[in-house]
């Protein structure tokens, strides 16, 4: 069983940064793909990053690639999710998503384990 808690969300002009934090429970985490996923109101949850186990893969949404960037500190079982150039359009609870067996890490279905979401706001 793995919990996932996120931190940082909040309120940010538009073109600043932010930097979210999932902080996962369990000594296997390690092991886990680890994503980002984000819900808009009256959207679909919709893809944002993933990282695999070692850290040496990821992958972005092209929406944000070049502006956000997942890291992993299996020491600490955290993985973050810098965001800079924040848009109006990134605005939406952003969740933390993780899974053992996951071929293709950009459908939340594959995923195991979720937090409870963070809100981001970006202001224009």
């Amino acid at each position: 069983q793995v919990q996932l808690v996120e931190s940082g969300g909040g309120l940010v002009q538009a073109g600043g940064s932010l930097r979210l934090s999932c902080a996962a429970s369990g000594r296997t985490f390690s092991t886990y793909t680890m994503g980002w996923f984000r819900q808009a109101p009256g959207k679909e949850r919709d893809f944002v990053a993933a990282i695999r186990w070692s850290g040496g893969t990821t992958f972005y949404a092209s929406s944000v690639k070049g502006r956000f960037t997942i890291s992993r500190d299996n020491a600490k079982n955290t993985v973050y999710l810098q965001m800079n150039r924040l848009k109006s359009e990134d605005t939406a609870v952003y969740y933390c998503a993780a899974g053992r067996s996951i071929v293709v890490p950009t459908t939340s279905p594959q995923y195991d384990y979720w937090g409870q979401g963070t809100q981001v706001t970006v202001s224009s």
